[in-house]
């Protein structure tokens, strides 16, 4: 296989290969950057011998890099757990929160309650399944009988609300 129908199998496999690996690790920068990879690895192993069946090498070799991402990113997780002593994670102590802070975080709690409680019925139902439910949108249109665009569009407003009574009362 040359170079040039590599980059035409790449170019024409693209998007399909990086929705695959966003799929896999949750985030569109880091699926950038092993779509990246998979291209320089390919190109590479292309240079040392030929590949017969190279369109499912290309998607073995981004998840393959996927997958590696996936387990370094389990090991330095548990690391930085495992590293520290069960004792010590214990006696961490809490940012002590003062009275002030307190009566302040209260009052942000009634405003918000307050604007809440003005959205209309479906809004509120949105932003339920939203933020307490962690429901998709697709989740919620399919439950409220709305479009997820629709979805999407409140939670958008609900949320600039919420962010409109937290700069009001810093």
């Amino acid at each position: 296989m040359s170079q040039s129908r590599f980059n035409s199998v790449f170019l024409t496999q693209r998007l399909t290969l990086l929705r695959t690996l966003q799929r896999m690790v949750g985030n569109p920068s880091t699926a950038e950057d092993l779509l990246q990879e998979t291209y320089l690895r390919v190109t590479r192993a292309l240079g040392e011998r030929p590949i017969e069946h190279l369109e499912p090498f290309v998607f073995q070799t981004a998840r393959n890099l996927a997958l590696d991402h996936l387990r370094t990113r389990r090991v330095q997780a548990r690391t930085l757990v495992d590293d520290v002593p069960e004792q010590v994670l214990h006696n961490v102590a809490a940012p002590a929160a003062s009275s002030e802070d307190a009566a302040h975080a209260e009052q942000l709690l009634k405003h918000l309650s307050v604007s809440l409680g003005q959205l209309s019925e479906r809004q509120q139902r949105i932003f339920i399944l939203s933020r307490l439910h962690g429901a998709s949108y697709l989740e919620i249109a399919e439950q409220l009988s709305v479009s997820a665009s629709t979805v999407q569009k409140e939670l958008k407003l609900i949320m600039a609300i919420c962010m409109g009574v937290a700069d009001r009362h810093q």
